[in-house]
């Protein structure tokens, strides 16, 4: 578990994400305690549950941003999930428990990953052997018999010819020369039960994986696609799977995050018909779950008590107050993220490190057209994406990447036959590429 201090997790967050110092501050805490706790007596440890986080904003502020990115920083396994997805037990759709098996699968994935780098120096020695074999099958036992009897080999025995085969094949020489390997495959268990069935019922996709014959075929690949193939099968040989799936199972449980998004969507008023009837009943599921308690899954059970649960939603319609007081109670804290500014959006479009000017130029670069931006092409960019966003609706940050495509689509389109040109954007022809829509309203709504 990462030992990030809160200052270091902010900063990190910095890099990528503009503004909302509450949000950053509130889960930079929260990810400090999960190392805390795990510092404590074991005593101590089981009586400490984490604070879980409530996000309330407009949509495109990063609420999302800075849950994924958080997750990434601290190496935790991580799943992002819209309420409106899910839906009373009874009902058709997916059940709350889902969200915790596909955070148990993310974690597998993640264990996998790192333990393939444990036994990778291994699998590449076998991946080796077995390219040879494919390259020059191994000395007859003829030729071996004739070799220990004292035979001198010939010059161009199996053995040494092998060797030779080695050097070439670690400086790279063969990787274009095509070899027959034998593939082996399993039918697609998604494919016959379907995501719903799967989701429902984990030992029945146990069962159909077991009993679902393994087909062989033969294919001519090059070296270099054999390599892959043949390192993931010796990687998997080394592994040991009931090590990942008790590790990913406790990863989950003491350092996972949920971060349930649209969460105002199913705020509901409690009454007795219409759609309030299955909001109510989502939330009655996800309650246990965010309390506390023991969800099935194909790997085993898994606890729930010290997942972090990190919700959003912006609220419009609805308010914190319209959710049942139990689960209200579970999302101890609380922080407003704030609407974006012209002054945020001139810093979106230059700080982050992936900021969308960055990208932008670097895509239009590959085609040999250097693009520069200058200060104020920025500044009216931002100008129109707040202006656009008070008129209509706001949708925060994304309202730059329709204007910025805007504003360089004739550009993207002719940069192929434009290599070796440079082109400076500025304030004027931001405002000629946005003239038409900047001024009609109803043609602003469209595209912008």
């Amino acid at each position: 578990m990462t030992s990030l201090t809160p200052r270091e997790i902010v900063a990190e967050l910095d890099r990528y994400i503009v503004g909302q110092a509450a949000a950053k501050r509130a889960v930079a805490i929260a990810v400090r305690n999960r190392w805390r706790r795990q510092q404590l007596p074991a005593d101590t440890r089981g009586e400490v549950s984490p604070k879980n986080i409530l996000m309330i904003g407009p949509t495109g502020v990063g609420k999302t941003e800075i849950a994924r990115r958080l997750a990434g920083l601290v190496n935790a396994p991580f799943i992002k999930v819209e309420a409106t997805k899910f839906t009373e037990v009874g009902y058709r759709g997916r059940d709350v428990d889902s969200m915790i098996r596909d955070l148990v699968d993310c974690a597998i994935q993640l264990v996998r990953s790192e333990m393939e780098q444990g036994v990778r120096g291994r699998a590449e020695e076998a991946v080796e052997e077995r390219l040879l074999d494919l390259l020059l099958p191994l000395p007859t036992r003829r030729s071996r018999r004739g070799a220990s009897e004292g035979e001198e080999p010939a010059e161009d025995s199996p053995s040494r010819t092998r060797e030779k085969l080695r050097t070439q094949l670690r400086s790279g020489a063969l990787e274009d020369r095509m070899v027959e390997l034998v593939v082996e495959s399993k039918a697609s268990v998604l494919r016959m039960l379907g995501p719903e069935l799967m989701a429902a019922d984990a030992d029945l996709e146990l069962m159909f994986e077991k009993i679902l014959p393994t087909q062989r075929q033969t294919r001519k690949m090059s070296v270099a696609e054999a390599r892959k193939v043949l390192l993931a099968e010796e990687s998997e040989k080394l592994l040991d799977k009931d090590k990942i799936h008790r590790t990913a199972i406790e990863r989950v449980e003491q350092s996972g995050i949920v971060f349930i998004d649209e969460i105002d969507k199913i705020a509901g008023s409690g009454t007795e018909h219409g759609p309030d009837v299955s909001r109510q009943g989502v939330q009655r599921d996800l309650l246990p779950i965010v309390e506390g308690s023991t969800v099935s899954t194909r790997y085993g059970g898994v606890r729930t008590d010290y997942i972090l649960f990190i919700a959003a939603g912006a609220f419009h319609i609805s308010k914190p107050s319209d959710l049942m007081p139990e689960l209200q109670g579970r999302f101890p804290i609380r922080v407003e993220l704030s609407d974006l500014t012209k002054a945020d959006f001139v810093r979106i479009l230059t700080e982050p490190a992936n900021s969308l000017v960055r990208q932008t130029t670097a895509l239009l670069s590959t085609e040999g057209v250097k693009v520069i931006f200058t200060p104020d092409a920025i500044e009216e960019m931002a100008q129109i994406a707040f202006e656009v966003n008070r008129r209509t609706q706001n949708i925060g940050a994304r309202r730059l990447y329709t204007i910025l495509e805007r504003v360089t689509e004739e550009l993207s389109f002719h940069a192929p036959d434009a290599a070796g040109t440079e082109v400076t954007i500025n304030a004027a022809y931001v405002r000629k590429r946005l003239a038409d829509v900047t001024k009609d309203e109803d043609l602003s709504n469209f595209i912008l």
